[in-house]
């Protein structure tokens, strides 16, 4: 696949988008995941507003850093299955966090009790949890564009001191 598929970085063409603006998850309970978001991972919730689409239902986003959004819905009435691992689905959602981030975010899950995997086999800069909705997410300590302390897009750096910010315990 990777022959067959990836280009090498100088012969890859632009991008045609100009970023995620915001993906969007269905949520249990707004204050539940306003707090979630707030309190344990710092990410300021900046707009709450009515669904367009389904009265009485909520929409709202966080600031995730660099202009991107991470945008909610509940649907009062709605009967909603449990977030599953499945085609078509979220395996994860990675956020890059720095050093200090990823330390006050795992001092605060500690702190209130919340179950955590990681930093495991190997990798000390990532950690996985599950807001109260079920979303995965993955807080990692990386650079946008960058994977495995290698840069993968234009422009993209790794830390210079090459640890990638990761905190050592």
């Amino acid at each position: 696949m990777r022959r067959r598929y990836l280009r090498e970085a100088g012969d890859r063409p632009a991008t045609t988008a100009n970023g995620v603006h915001h993906v969007a998850f269905i949520c249990r309970d707004v204050e539940e995941t306003v707090r979630f978001y707030q309190e344990f991972l710092g990410f300021p919730l900046v707009e709450i507003v009515e669904n367009r689409d389904y009265r009485g239902s909520t929409h709202f986003f966080f600031d995730i850093g660099n202009n991107n959004l991470l945008g909610f819905f509940d649907f009062p009435g709605h009967d909603h299955p449990p977030a599953t691992e499945t085609v078509g689905g979220v395996q994860h959602l990675a956020l890059s966090v720095d050093a200090r981030q990823f330390s006050a975010a795992r001092k605060a899950l500690d702190a209130a009790g919340v179950e955590y995997l990681g930093p495991d086999r190997g990798v000390e800069d990532s950690l996985y949890i599950r807001d109260p909705n079920g979303v995965p997410l993955e807080l990692y300590q990386e650079r946008l564009g960058v994977f495995d302390g290698e840069s993968i897009l234009p422009g993209a750096e790794p830390d210079e001191d090459g640890d990638r910010g990761t905190v050592r315990t």
